[in-house]
């Protein structure tokens, strides 16, 4: 049986998905409905390559709000199972899903805002998808794009092993400022944090406004979305983060930021200083911790034989320490990019597909 996917949200990762989709010639997958802000078009048969232009220019398309969306696919009277699948970051679009599941609709997405905002939303969420029967929710790529965190963490909880910690480097922006900027190898160049960030930032590796990253709340909401699959009611106000934007730059514009930011160099200088010289690296870690109730997000240090210690590039790595695995089962890879993100996106749909055969 072939699942037709309606897309909200076709920037870069909306798109790449639907190139992956035309690409492996999927006989288990058809796009059939895209929508962006402003307009949206829906089709009977598989959207082609021209998807671009018609739904930009062609007289199909139509002026898009939720609604009209939603009634558009319930009208389709489609016999194939539907998954509307959000590729965008809107609180709005999430707040819609159950509106979706209670349409029959399954949901898959990469939007955290559903996940990691309102416990009552989120709630809302798990009780329409958890009866059997019900339309099923994925959000693999919600965390670590394409790696499979929460899938490994459902299967954990689900088999009854006990959550120790759940511990890792969630942010590849992060990754890399703290990677290139606190080693322990003699025979890499001294760099400052202000360059670091700066670099980080003409490689696309940080939001526009890099403080959207410094702050910890991206990571934040990934320890709020992991805690919750664990079992916890974790919301932003009981996950304790640690904004490393100097507090003097926190309301000043975006330019501002960067070129006041040298300003502050000698402060991580003198807690990566601090480090090394007790043989440990600075990494920016996010920790889920249902046995102390004290999850959070730090900067922290790591001893050279720690996994975090060694980790390169922008990788994420995630460490479930558990009953049954009191050495952490790792997992380790690239956490960030439209390629994998896309990856974890179809990946979680065609999950759908095999399910809804059974």
């Amino acid at each position: 049986m072939v699942v037709n996917v309606a897309i909200v949200g076709v920037g870069l990762v909306g798109s790449e998905f639907i190139c992956q989709v035309l690409a492996t010639q999927s006989k288990k997958i058809a796009v059939v409905a895209v929508a962006n802000s402003r307009q949206f078009l829906t089709s009977s048969s598989p959207l082609t390559d021209s998807w671009k232009e018609d739904l930009t220019g062609g007289s199909a398309s139509k002026p898009f709000t939720l609604d009209a969306f939603t009634a558009s696919l319930a009208a389709s009277k489609a016999t194939n199972p539907t998954v509307v699948l959000d590729c965008t970051s809107n609180e709005t679009v999430a707040a819609y899903y159950p509106t979706w599941l209670e349409a029959g609709f399954h949901v898959v997405t990469p939007n955290k805002k559903a996940f990691s905002g309102d416990l009552g939303l989120y709630k809302k969420i798990k009780e329409l998808s958890s009866q059997s029967g019900s339309p099923m929710v994925y959000h693999e790529s919600t965390v670590g794009a394409g790696l499979p965190v929460i899938n490994t963490l459902n299967d954990l909880v689900k088999t009854g092993d006990k959550i120790v910690k759940v511990e890792g480097i969630f942010s590849g922006t992060l990754s890399y400022i703290f990677n290139n900027f606190s080693t322990l190898d003699a025979t890499a160049k001294p760099v400052k944090f202000s360059e670091v960030v700066s670099v980080a930032k003409d490689l696309g590796y940080t939001e526009p406004d890099p403080r959207d990253d410094l702050n910890g709340m991206d990571v934040a909401r990934k320890v709020i979305i992991l805690g919750r699959v664990a079992g916890l009611d974790l919301t932003q106000e009981t996950v304790q983060v640690e904004n490393i934007v100097p507090e003097l730059l926190r309301n000043a514009s975006p330019e501002e930021f960067m070129t006041k930011l040298p300003e502050f160099d000698a402060h991580f200088e003198k807690l990566n200083q601090e480090a090394i010289q007790n043989g440990q690296v600075l990494r920016y870690v996010g920790l889920v911790d249902p046995v102390h109730g004290k999850s959070s997000v730090t900067l922290a240090r790591y001893p050279s034989s720690h996994p975090f210690a060694s980790l390169k590039g922008s990788d994420n790595i995630i460490a479930f320490t558990t009953e049954r695995f009191p050495n952490p089962l790792i997992i380790q890879g690239a956490g960030a990019g439209a390629a994998v993100t896309a990856f974890g996106i179809y990946t979680d749909i065609l999950k759908i597909a095999e399910r809804t055969q059974q």
